[in-house]
């Protein structure tokens, strides 16, 4: 079952089309990585299917139902959560705090302003720490955070409103070798747990061919291919116009 469903979708700007016909679609709890060399289309169809920008044409599918063209807040409100490539919260709130807040905005009570929301939904924002292993830090402010931790948080924000798809937009940035596999390896563990399903953008491909269950290839806007990590490794034209005729993928499994 495809729980979103990319068809045919174009963005340009200007006389440049950024993205160009792009289609394909995730399935039910899938790990499927989008890469390409920079300037392919993939933050353009990134924020296109997460409602920062309009397409020119296409559909995106949720469940069913066409979310081309809305609102970044009606998306989330659709079961969608977003992680970012500069992950940031709240520096004069908890941990928890933070993680109290999206939950808040998904229960719907950010406007009832005559209740104290300190104690509000704080059990489960514990619940969402322990889970991504922050449950230490809850009442530590988020100013004090290591960087591999603030992703560690921005990851329990955006399990709040409880997604079926989850964006992850350069989930590893900045982040070393084993700080990289042990985010991933925990993300994977807990969308495999919930049948979430999950898009990423990632430059590390030790990242991509150790953890992704499919991946899509970008080039200058078009989708050139979408298969598993052994195809896509010896597909020539990715070879060629990612890494340059007859080099091989950094990091890659043989």
């Amino acid at each position: 079952m495809s729980v979103l469903e990319v068809r045919a979708l174009s963005k340009s700007f200007g006389g440049v089309r950024a993205v160009n016909e792009i289609s394909f679609s995730i399935r039910e709890g899938e790990f499927l990585a989008m890469i390409g060399p920079n300037g392919a289309g993939k933050t353009t169809c990134f924020n296109i299917i997460n409602g920062q920008l309009a397409p020119d044409s296409g559909e995106i599918l949720l469940a069913g139902k066409d979310i081309a063209g809305l609102a970044p807040r009606n998306i989330w409100r659709r079961g969608v959560g977003r992680t970012f490539q500069i992950a940031a919260t709240f520096h004069s709130l908890t941990v928890a705090e933070n993680v109290q807040m999206a939950l808040l905005s998904h229960a719907g009570d950010t406007y009832r302003l005559w209740r104290p929301a300190a104690p509000m939904h704080r059990a489960r924002a514990l619940d969402l720490l322990e889970q991504v292993g922050m449950h230490a830090a809850a009442d530590r402010p988020s100013r004090e955070l290591a960087y591999g931790d603030v992703k560690r948080v921005e990851l329990a924000v955006a399990l709040a409103n409880e997604p079926r798809l989850l964006l992850m937009d350069e989930p590893t940035a900045g982040m070393g070798a084993r700080e990289r596999h042990d985010l991933i390896a925990l993300v994977k563990r807990l969308v495999v747990e919930r049948r979430i399903s999950v898009l990423f953008t990632e430059h590390s491909m030790d990242v991509v061919f150790a953890f992704a269950d499919r991946i899509v290839v970008l080039a200058r806007g078009r989708l050139i291919a979408n298969d598993d990590a052994a195809s896509i490794r010896d597909n020539a034209q990715v070879r060629e116009v990612y890494f340059g005729t007859g080099k091989t993928f950094a990091g890659a499994p043989r």
